[in-house]
């Protein structure tokens, strides 16, 4: 039977050891525990940790909500946290540069998005805003959809950008099938995303479709 967190010597307890020596001296398994909180019976947190992360920690980074409430030992309570903090550290990691960066061609940002999402076995959709001299000042994923589409509401992806202060924006989604091919439904949300920003002086520069090896951009594609 697994040792009980509270049971073991105070400089062996993640939370402790976080406090006196700081985060970078922790595991993985024992960041993760933290996030965790609580195990179960039986196996306290640091297994729980050990058995989700099943040896790779940006696995579990990887996972949708649903996958990773199911797994034994966290719910959704868990999940919640630790896809937040995976979110916060994404969030902050491209929040330091100081200067916006400028936006490569489409094609060379369209060939750099393929590998980052041809792995995913659902459909995920996210954007980048763009200055006015068509820097880069943020990029964040949106939706995380099912294995066949994702819930995508103009609406959200309009309030990104104006929170962003954006000028332009790309677009991106894969598709889990791996085929790049644009869906009716993705040329519709692509005509009424172009006619929402319109009406706050933005300007979609594309929407990109990821396959398994390669991509599709509407815009050119449809010669807007």
């Amino acid at each position: 039977m697994s040792t009980m967190i509270a049971d073991l010597p105070l400089d062996d307890r993640p939370r402790e050891r976080l406090l006196m020596h700081g985060p970078a001296l922790l595991s993985d398994s024992e960041l993760l525990a933290i996030l965790i909180g609580s195990g179960t019976r039986g196996r306290n947190a640091i297994d729980v940790a050990r058995e989700t992360m099943s040896g790779d920690l940006s696995s579990v980074s990887r996972r949708a909500p649903a996958q990773l409430s199911a797994l034994s030992g966290i719910g959704p309570a868990k999940a919640s946290r630790i896809l937040a903090a995976f979110e916060i550290g994404r969030r902050v990691s491209t929040r330091t540069v100081q200067e916006p960066r400028p936006l490569p061609d489409i094609d060379s940002l369209a060939r750099s998005l393929v590998p980052r999402y041809a792995h995913f076995v659902q459909e995920r959709l996210g954007a980048i805003c763009l200055d006015v001299r068509n820097r880069v000042i943020s990029e964040r994923e949106i939706f995380i959809g099912t294995i066949n589409s994702t819930h995508v509401s103009t609406r959200e992806v309009v309030r990104y950008a104006l929170d962003e202060h954006a000028i332009g924006l790309v677009v991106f989604h894969n598709h889990p099938s791996g085929d790049p091919s644009p869906s009716a439904e993705d040329l519709l949300f692509t005509r009424r995303l172009c006619e929402a920003l319109t009406l706050f002086d933005m300007k979609l520069i594309d929407h990109i479709i990821l396959g398994a090896s390669d991509y599709v951009l509407i815009q050119r594609r449809n010669g807007g």
